[in-house]
């Protein structure tokens, strides 16, 4: 995971170890990541879609730069 998506992971990590979703029900992570509100808190919903948008940026960067970087 590169650096500048690393500290949403963490702040993403952190709130749904707070939510119902995995304290109350004993989910994964996994599982809980993928829920609507209000099983997840707002707050949590709102770090996902902004690291979600941070991948995708890198990952449309990254292929960018294999279309425009010539091979040598």
């Amino acid at each position: 995971m590169s650096k500048s998506c690393k500290g949403l992971a963490m702040e993403l990590v952190k709130c749904l170890s707070e939510s119902d979703c995995v304290k109350v029900e004993k989910r994964s992570y996994k599982e809980c990541v993928g829920e609507k509100s209000p099983c997840i808190p707002s707050e949590c919903v709102g770090l996902r879609e902004t690291y979600f948008n941070c991948k995708r940026g890198q990952a449309s960067v990254y292929f960018f730069n294999l279309i425009m970087v010539p091979s040598m």
